[in-house]
């Protein structure tokens, strides 16, 4: 790369520049609420113009390779270095975390969850952007194992105390879950160290090494390595916490929690347990591709016998990233492509959808689907971006969440050679019938919500855009639950701060949809490599 551009210093100030802002906010009282908003807007939305720049750093025509590299040592005694970097597969990922944290600090700023302070809710996501996008840059286990658990506490705090009423519950199974995996694979980690001679956590030289642990080996370190990473997808049977955690945490965690939270388990498998164990990830295949195809099915079923629209939503990411996991069990270019393509658009949309169901709750204070009807009547603007949002989840043509599940599906046609076309073949059929459950649920959902005459019940709360609580009286005592906002106690349409956070997810779904190439051609070198890697240690 030119040296010109050899910004060696850019990973590290767009992973912990969102410390800065922290660091600021602990010396403002809680009750400056306005102030503490604005500096996590512009915190995380510096954070972003370096991720912008780095976009443009980025050279595009070597994205298989790492840029941007720092390694520096760390932790001598037990060999581990700050090693980061970035790559054509990590590059949408790395910036996507940014741009939704900054989207999410947007919405945030007249739609604040009203228990616990807004101080410690605005540093709690900003320390979560830093576990997220560190993730994403780390190439060393040991870091990377820092920052995948450095997401825990903030996300377990925000559901715990800003949640709904069953918050103490989904925040403690979410924590459990979730720590249940990661001592499992810390297990992994430390067991492929120390069957590679114990040199270094670094993945260039465990990617190597690795290749060579016994094939008997390779499968048992796997096995740790997929609980942990399992259970963070979730994919099926790992999956309980997801509803729960989902239904019960403020918007701003649910967005996060599905936007990139959901990748972390995925990433890792792509980025670790396949190079570095490619025997074990051969002999773990059939199975990953049987459980993903099982939690494509059972997540829409169990989206059809919803009757709360955000948990209806929660399912349907069980069922999606179904469809990412499958991907990654052909261990095929194609496969994993469409993986991580799918990975990006089930983060844009799935976070819109999670916006969505907010706004409602923050309208109706309910998220009954039986009671909600007629949005297209009361809020038009809003049942459309509604009707949008469905369409691209069930993975319409020309949207974003076409170019995660077709190319996943199809996949499964022709897997890594020495996996059973058969059995692959199956799963294809299987899970293209997932599709049109998507379908059924989504539309069921649409239908219920939006179309129809308003429910009475809400009528008499006006349609203006004013926020006075003039209509709180007509709620019955049944939809009379935990409030994520005071201030719209009314309904009434988008609001601008609204069409601010929602514009980009929006375009972003369109524009991935129509030219899915923009990504496509980031990730195919870097993926192409990943495979190269995997085939040689397979014998």
């Amino acid at each position: 790369m030119d040296p010109l551009f050899n910004d060696n210093w850019l990973l590290s100030v767009g992973t912990f520049l969102p410390l800065a802002g922290v660091l600021l906010m602990m010396f403002i009282p809680a009750v400056e609420e306005q102030l503490h908003k604005q500096i996590a807007i512009l915190t995380s939305g510096a954070t972003v113009a370096v991720g912008v720049w780095t976009l443009i750093a980025f050279d595009y025509g070597q994205s298989e390779r790492l840029q941007f590299v720092v390694d520096e040592e760390w932790i001598g005694v037990i060999s581990s270095n700050y090693t980061v970097g970035l790559d054509g597969i990590s590059l949408p990922l790395y910036f996507l975390s940014m741009a939704v944290t900054f989207l999410v600090a947007v919405y945030t700023y007249e739609n604040m969850p009203d228990a616990g302070n807004p101080k410690s809710f605005l540093m709690l996501m900003l320390v979560l952007q830093v576990g997220m996008a560190g993730t994403f840059i780390a190439q060393d286990l040991i870091l990377f194992f820092v920052f995948f658990e450095l997401v825990l506490l903030p996300m377990y705090f925000m559901i715990g105390v800003w949640g709904g009423e069953e918050r103490q519950y989904a925040s403690l199974k979410f924590f459990l879950y979730t720590m249940f995996g990661s001592a499992l694979m810390l297990v992994a980690f430390l067991a492929l160290f120390f069957q590679t001679d114990a040199v270094s956590f670094g993945f260039a030289h465990l990617i190597e090494a690795g290749a060579g642990v016994d094939r008997d080996v390779q499968v048992w370190i796997f096995a740790g390595m997929f609980v942990g990473f399992a259970v963070k997808v979730p994919m099926f049977p790992f999956h309980t916490w997801l509803p729960d955690a989902h239904t019960q945490a403020p918007t701003q965690g649910s967005v996060i929690l599905a936007a990139i939270l959901l990748k972390l388990g995925t990433y890792g498998f792509v980025r670790i347990a396949l190079p570095m164990l490619p025997q074990g990830a051969e002999a773990w295949a059939p199975v990953i591709g049987i459980l993903a195809v099982i939690g494509i099915i059972y997540g829409a079923l169990g989206c059809l016998a919803q009757t709360d629209m955000k948990r209806l939503i929660a399912f349907s990411s069980v069922a999606h990233m179904g469809f990412v996991m499958l991907g990654i069990s052909t261990l095929t270019e194609f496969g994993i492509n469409a993986a991580l393509f799918g990975m990006v658009a089930h983060g844009l949309i799935t976070g819109m959808l999670f916006f969505l169901a907010g706004s409602i709750k923050h309208r109706y204070h309910t998220l009954e689907i039986k009671r909600l009807s007629g949005m297209l009547i009361q809020m038009p603007k809003m049942g459309w971006i509604l009707g949008f949002s469905a369409m691209a989840s069930l993975g319409l043509p020309g949207l974003a969440g076409f170019w995660g599940e077709f190319p996943a599906i199809l996949s499964a046609y022709q897997p890594m050679e020495g996996l059973s076309v058969e059995l692959y073949r199956t799963l294809m059929v299987i899970a293209a019938l997932g599709t049109v459950l998507a379908a059924g649920y989504l539309l069921w959902l649409y239908q219920r919500t939006a179309f129809g005459e308003p429910n009475p019940e809400f009528t008499d709360l006006g349609s203006g855009s004013g926020h006075g609580n003039h209509g709180a009286p007509a709620l019955s005592a049944a939809s009379n639950e935990h409030h994520d906002d005071d201030h719209a106690a009314d309904i009434h349409d988008v609001t601008p701060i609204e069409w601010m956070s929602w514009t980009p997810f929006l375009i972003a779904i369109v524009v991935f949809g129509v030219y899915p190439q923009l990504m496509f051609r980031v990730m195919d070198p870097a993926v192409s490599r990943l495979v190269d890697q995997i085939g040689a240690g397979i014998p």
